[in-house]
């Protein structure tokens, strides 16, 4: 079992912007309630206040979808 420093550190890791490049959604996550998981949803960046415009550069920048200006939140 691991520790509990073990767990936070991989739980930190995890936070940031994700992208569901299907639905052209994105989520922002910030707590261990919830992360999305493969395939569906892809790591974006670790900058949990990136703003919607910034996302939608990041993503045109990693060819991760072909139209970026129609990703909203979920």
């Amino acid at each position: 079992m691991s520790s509990f420093r073990e767990r936070r550190k991989v739980t930190q890791e995890a936070f940031g912007i994700y992208l569901n490049a299907k639905e052209l959604k994105v989520v922002r996550i910030n707590s261990p309630y919830w992360i999305p998981s493969d395939p569906d949803w892809v790591f974006l960046a670790p900058e949990v206040n990136m703003t919607l415009l910034k996302i939608r550069d990041l993503a045109r920048e990693k060819k991760q979808v072909t139209e970026p200006d129609k990703i909203v939140w979920m």
